[in-house]
């Protein structure tokens, strides 16, 4: 027998051995568990980078890559400050003349320079690469710009934002969608009947303001049709108890509209609330001379309004006030913010809470928790313990 054919019998034997091997282990241990199977409901487990906390789903690195470009985004806009934006403004070294981004559509926005009203497009150049943000321009952003013929012109640079309010895209849920740039304040627009008082929408917005640096302002509109005036005063007390300021009015009346207007003056703001609650109307009422599409709220859409204002849009009340409308918004994600983090946009909660029997209280099933005892006690506003609880559940 050659060489050759000795090692062919060697192999096939050496073979059926490692087979009789791996038979004699399934023989004695039949009961052995199963390989796992894979986690079919890993979509319910994903965290604000996309990624699940028990299945890689992205390639190696790219969780730590977004947040690197998160983290770098936020430390940008910590570092800014009023006066290293002014002078960013003065003395940008980039061709072209300063300008306000009105208002923003695909491919083109609207750019106020000098009291001109400009399209303007942006240059190539230009990227949202590493910025944290999936847009790169927003309406009340302050621009360079260069000027062609007519009332066309260039977007050469975007200049450091002072504040951002923004929202996670819904798409790509580690980044974030700018909705407006460099506001001072959220006034709140709420109606007390058509649609009524959403409390839970109202701490949303707020906790929306507090993450992105703005000061919240509350406004009850459609005050005319409230019953008893104590009743609206009462719903919204735990408000005024907190600090926050409270403003009443009726855009059908005029009532509070001299008081809204004066919170108005010299700061830039924008309106935000459920669709159908008056914020163009309060906006006429305001400035008559706005030219702004109201309506009336529609039954079919559950009490909760129809959209009439479609387009974010930067409206000039005077040299050094401006407003900015938004549309409606039925649902104000807060989607990014960490259970632990919750409790400091409830500070009333926060401040009882450092009685509970135990430091990680959720205050929803411990025992000995100071928050349920105040609750009991009527020394915390239920329908804010309610939200509380609504918001805790979503984040986790």
């Amino acid at each position: 027998m050659s060489s050759k054919q000795q090692f062919s019998e060697d192999w096939i034997t050496e073979t059926q051995r490692n087979d009789e091997i791996k038979g004699a282990h399934r023989h004695v241990k039949p009961k052995r568990k199963p390989k796992r199977a894979r986690q079919k409901d890993w979509w319910h487990a994903m965290d604000e980078y996309g990624t699940s906390h028990t299945e890689r789903v992205m390639r190696r690195g790219e969780q730590e890559r977004r947040a690197m470009v998160k983290s770098q985004a936020l430390a940008t806009l910590e570092a800014v400050d009023e006066t290293s934006v002014e002078t960013a403004w003065e003395n940008a070294e980039v061709m072209g003349e300063s300008g306000v981004v009105l208002e923003v559509s695909s491919g083109l926005c609207r750019v106020v320079v000098d009291g001109r009203v400009l399209f303007c497009s942006l240059r190539r150049s230009l990227t949202v690469e590493d910025t944290g943000y999936t847009n790169l321009i927003a309406v009340g952003d302050r621009v360079r710009v260069t000027c062609h013929s007519g009332n066309r012109g260039i977007i050469e640079r975007v200049l450091p934002r002072l504040s951002v309010l923004a929202r996670p895209d819904p798409f790509y849920t580690h980044l974030k969608q700018v909705i407006v740039a460099n506001a001072d304040q959220l006034l709140i627009v709420a109606s007390w009947l058509e649609p009524p008082l959403w409390h839970e929408l109202i701490d949303r917005y707020l906790i929306g303001a507090g993450r992105n640096r703005l000061t919240p302002v509350l406004c009850v509109n459609k005050l005319d049709l409230a019953e008893d005036r104590e009743e609206v005063r009462r719903s919204v007390a735990p408000y005024v108890d907190l600090g926050y300021r409270v403003l009443y009015a009726s855009a059908r009346t005029g009532e509070g509209i001299g008081e809204l207007r004066a919170w108005l003056q010299g700061k830039t703001t924008v309106l935000a609330g459920l669709s159908g609650v008056g914020k163009s109307s309060l906006l006429v009422a305001v400035v008559p001379d706005l030219d702004l599409r109201t309506g009336a709220v529609s039954t079919h859409w559950g009490g909760q309004g129809q959209h009439t204002t479609t387009q974010t849009t930067l409206f000039a009340l005077d040299n050094d006030s401006y407003v900015v409308d938004t549309p409606g918004i039925r649902e104000f994600s807060v989607a990014g913010l960490l259970p632990a983090e919750l409790l400091r946009f409830y500070p009333e909660i926060a401040e009882i809470a450092e009685h509970c029997r135990f430091a990680n209280c959720s205050h929803v099933h411990e025992p000995d928790c100071a928050v349920k005892a105040a609750l009991l006690e009527g020394r915390l506003s239920a329908t804010r313990y309610h939200n509380y609880r609504r918001i805790l559940a979503e984040l986790e």
